[in-house]
């Protein structure tokens, strides 16, 4: 596949691309706590769109609704009148060690919770027109140097095996007659959250370092174009399936590593951190979440016209960290 993003260049603006718009129209959002589901909200809003959070906590606001998703606990009625939904809800991949009961907690709460609410969303009598269901890159597994795109297979492990579930969770919502797409996102760039932020105290004092050997591609995407493909598959009937939400070029560890010291003008340190060590401090994560790689192209997202505000590491790093 090498060669993909210059074979759609006649198609993909060299210049910062417009956000696209969406029509007004009412989305249900889930997740919307989350670094993501909040900077979609703000989008969304900014283009018009009327906004439905559903939230696991008593609402305090008119755009709110609850729903219990681990309990099946969703009341159908609220999703009424929605042309869309947007589902992003799941524990945090890193947010604790990879014991077994977390792994359970991070499979429940997004195959159960998926299947909540599209379980939900089948007993409508007007049902909304797509789908948008958060999925993973994790998806393909390592494939270490190997590009691969949304035609490759599942791979092997944990996480791989996490975002198959997921994925088959959603599916009935086709069967309803709801455009679904799957968004496999790569990693999101951004000061404001998610795992660059967690990482930005220790590169800007001198001490980001490269991971294992270096060599395991980062599959990334800026904050703001993951925002833009989000609203451009909202606003695309075409689109449904499986799409990678990722940049064009993806950087290996080390590659990554030394460009985000750049961008912030300190240094890498010169000994990188091992393998054995993060496999000590992190367990089972360390192996599938920092030490695999995924070498993603976002090869539908391409050759559907969608342009890339910032295709490179550089521009992103530009665009987020300042």
């Amino acid at each position: 596949m090498p060669g993909l993003y210059a074979a759609v260049a006649g198609r993909v603006c060299p210049r910062p691309a417009a956000p696209p718009t969406v029509d007004v129209m009412t989305i249900v959002v889930t997740g919307t706590s989350g670094f993501l589901g909040s900077a979609l909200v703000r989008a969304l809003r900014a283009d018009g769109a009327r906004v439905l959070r559903l939230v696991r906590r008593a609402p305090a606001a008119s755009d709110e609704a609850f729903w219990d998703p681990e309990r099946h606990l969703l009341d159908p009625s609220v999703l009424e009148g929605a042309e869309a939904v947007v589902h992003l809800a799941g524990a945090g991949i890193a947010d604790h060690r990879w014991t077994e009961s977390y792994k359970r907690e991070l499979v429940d709460s997004r195959v159960v919770g998926t299947h909540t609410l599209v379980e939900a969303l089948g007993l409508l009598r007007r049902r909304p027109r797509v789908l948008l269901s958060a999925s993973a890159i994790g998806y393909y597994g390592d494939t270490g140097t190997r590009e691969v795109d949304e035609s490759a297979p599942s791979g092997s492990g944990f996480l791989a095996a996490l975002v198959r579930d997921w994925e088959e969770a959603a599916a009935p919502a086709e069967q309803e007659g709801i455009r679904l797409v799957r968004l496999r996102t790569g990693v999101v760039l951004s000061r404001h959250g998610g795992a660059l932020s967690r990482l930005l105290p220790l590169f800007k004092v001198g001490a980001g370092a490269v991971l294992g050997n270096g060599r395991q591609y980062v599959s990334w995407i800026s904050l703001p174009d993951w925002l833009n493909a989000v609203r451009f598959l909202l606003s695309t009937p075409e689109m449904s399936g499986p799409v990678n939400l990722t940049a064009p070029e993806p950087a290996t560890n080390a590659e990554y590593t030394k460009a985000v010291a750049k961008a912030l003008r300190r240094p890498v340190m010169p000994i990188g951190t091992p393998a054995f060590a993060l496999r000590l401090a992190l367990g089972e994560f360390a192996d599938e979440g920092l030490l695999a790689g995924q070498r993603v192209l976002p090869r539908r997202l391409l050759e559907a016209g969608h342009r890339f505000s910032h295709p490179t590491l550089k521009e992103a790093l530009a665009a987020v960290l300042w």
